[in-house]
């Protein structure tokens, strides 16, 4: 599920906790949650050719994952 919050300096924070390290800073909201998306899928494809996760992956890993 995508987290975002807003930091005192003003810029967004978006990331997935699901996935550690998948974390995003932004000026813009939209930004970040594009930014936190592409990383995080990046990190699952990464995991995929490793052999850390399915080639298949559940309905809800998908579902958690484009959250």
């Amino acid at each position: 599920m995508l987290s975002m919050n807003r930091n005192e300096d003003g810029r967004w924070i978006a990331e997935i906790p699901e996935l550690p390290y998948v974390i995003c800073y932004r000026v813009s909201r939209n930004d970040a949650a594009a930014m936190v998306e592409a990383l995080a899928l990046r990190v699952i494809a990464d995991r995929i050719d490793e052999g850390e996760m399915a080639a298949s992956p559940s309905l809800s890993a998908v579902e958690r994952a484009q959250a």
